[in-house]
């Protein structure tokens, strides 16, 4: 991915400026990276050591984990490495990348929310259909068609994004390479070709949260006509966090891609990328694991 300018690389946005924010800053972050760190290795090797947890549901959970702290880590350590060192500089070669990865590994999650709604439809509105439709061959076809799909949508947001000239300087207003302010560095003949490219992208991804919507919405129908209070309550504390979660994640990542230029402001930039990339990767693993008495007790013996 060449570039006709001669930028070799970019200025991130910094959280502060005094050296007392900085490390504040950076100690916040830290704490932020370690428990999600924490939350999804507990996770990820609590199901791949319980056979127990073998199954359909924990199969996607342990997949999504994998996402989460591979997002978390494209973006936390070099926000933290420029508050400790006071160096925004980040190469061309490294902004390409984390715009890759990260592309890939948020959009593989929203495709594995996607396919982890289907799996609790199935188990809960169609449950003697449940080991037919969801065996182990359908699941590794369902996470790898997640994983994949990410793949794709980043390699195509990236070559377009950096086959782009850059007129516009090299100052990113975001603390790590997002591709909505890349574009704003574009000449204007280009922007539009991308800006369609990008709403496309966005659109697919607005597709998945509907279906997401719509699974739940089946689930909830179909426990409200539940006889048993228990189970009922048991649904409702399970799906209504893991659908705040999920919503909270699409709705600020659709609106940090296409909101208007009139509501646009740092404050309000940062804020967005901070509750679509760093808040779901911290919070999935105690929405998934503190109302789940199997994955608890499997860590319980573990540790």
């Amino acid at each position: 991915m060449s570039n006709d300018s001669s930028i070799t690389h970019f200025h991130l946005l910094a959280f502060a400026y005094t050296r007392e924010m900085q490390l504040l800053h950076f100690c916040l972050f830290l704490g932020i990276y370690l428990a999600a760190l924490l939350g999804n290795g507990l996770i990820i090797t609590a199901i791949a050591c319980d056979h127990h947890l073998h199954t359909p549901m924990y199969f996607f959970l342990l997949n999504l984990s994998l996402l989460d702290l591979g997002a978390i880590s494209t973006t936390l350590p070099k926000s933290m490495a420029s508050s400790l060192w006071d160096n925004r500089d980040i190469s061309y070669e490294g902004c390409a990348g984390q715009v890759f990865f990260f592309s890939f590994l948020m959009s593989g999650e929203l495709y594995l929310l996607t396919v982890m709604a289907y799996d609790r439809y199935i188990a809960i509105c169609k449950p003697l259909h449940y080991r037919t439709l969801l065996n182990s061959r359908a699941c590794a076809k369902l996470a790898a068609a997640a994983w994949g799909s990410g793949f794709l949508h980043a390699l195509l947001h990236t070559a377009n994004t950096f086959s782009l000239p850059l007129c516009q300087g090299n100052a990113i207003n975001q603390f790590f390479c997002e591709i909505p302010q890349i574009l704003k560095l574009s000449c204007s003949d280009s922007f539009l070709r991308q800006a369609a490219v990008l709403m496309v992208g966005v659109f697919v991804d607005f597709g998945c949260f509907l279906f997401i919507l719509f699974s739940y919405v089946q689930i909830f129908r179909a426990v409200l006509r539940t006889p048993s209070e228990q189970g009922r309550h048991k649904a409702f504390s399970t799906c209504l966090p893991h659908l705040a979660v999920v919503s909270l994640f699409a709705s600020t990542g659709m609106f940090a891609y296409l909101k208007p230029p009139s509501i646009s402001s740092p404050s309000l930039e940062l804020l967005m990328a901070v509750l679509y990339s760093v808040v779901p990767p911290t919070l999935n693993p105690l929405i998934y694991s503190l109302r789940n008495k199997e994955l608890k007790d499997a860590i319980r013996n573990m540790i």
